[in-house]
């Protein structure tokens, strides 16, 4: 699965900002694939959390001391540095960091470099540094948790675009990352457009199920909703 593959719709794409991860987790599930999203990681600001964006990949190796070290930071073709700077707007940065939290995966300046270029979000099974910043950053941003320590520490940036995992789920570039306030689920991208659509569906029918409830209907014939409750979806959608 490359890049080089058709754009995905922007309206798939808005589909899925729009709908929840759960949802979205569903209606994998019902396609066979349970190991979808991302567990353990937490919206750094949790008033910007909505993200749908194809998946920009970068994977880290455990850090050498005599390879790693901060003078590698004055070569701008550094495969960190790169990855910043390549990310396509509208995409997602997904960072294999081997689930290692011992040490920033990156910081708020590249971050914020992200969000300038236009991107999606950023999500690592690492940790960052900066947290207060990106509490307050306008970009969606996942990780596994905070640390001071630089990423030279723990994680040598090796390969951008190819196939990792995240959080013990197979990310591919071009992938499409789906975050909400629950965390980040991966869609295979050529089940975007299908997903996408059965979402928007499976959401509308919630909405009306979600009333019955209120208004007292029990869960018997409700949720799930038989023949009955679905002729009256279908009714109130004529």
């Amino acid at each position: 699965m490359t890049t080089t593959e058709a754009s995905v719709d922007p309206a798939t794409l808005e589909a899925l900002r729009a709908v929840s991860t759960a949802t979205v987790t569903t209606q994998l599930m019902a396609r066979g694939l349970r190991n979808t999203f991302l567990h353990g990681l937490t919206a750094l600001n949790p008033t910007c959390t909505r993200m749908a964006g194809e998946a920009f990949t970068l994977r880290c190796i455990p850090s050498r001391e005599d390879v790693d070290t901060l003078s590698v930071y004055q070569d701008y073709d550094h495969p960190q540095r790169r990855a910043i700077e390549t990310v396509p707007p509208g995409a997602v940065l997904v960072v294999d960091a081997r689930g290692q939290t011992r040490a920033a995966s990156l910081g708020h300046i590249l971050a914020t470099r992200l969000r300038q270029r236009g991107a999606a979000g950023v999500v690592t099974d690492g940790s960052v540094r900066d947290s207060a910043g990106f509490a307050e950053l306008a970009l969606p941003a996942f990780a596994a948790g905070a640390s001071a320590t630089t990423n030279l520490a723990q994680h040598h940036a090796c390969d951008l675009q190819v196939p990792i995992g995240c959080a013990e789920v197979a990310v591919y570039p071009g992938d499409i990352m789906v975050g909400d306030q629950d965390g980040v689920v991966c869609v295979p991208r050529h089940l975007a457009d299908e997903v996408a659509a059965a979402a928007v569906e499976q959401e509308g029918l919630e909405e009306f199920v979600l009333a019955k409830i209120e208004a007292g209907a029990p869960l018997r014939g409700t949720y799930p909703p038989d023949e009955q409750t679905l002729a009256e979806y279908r009714a109130g959608r004529a």
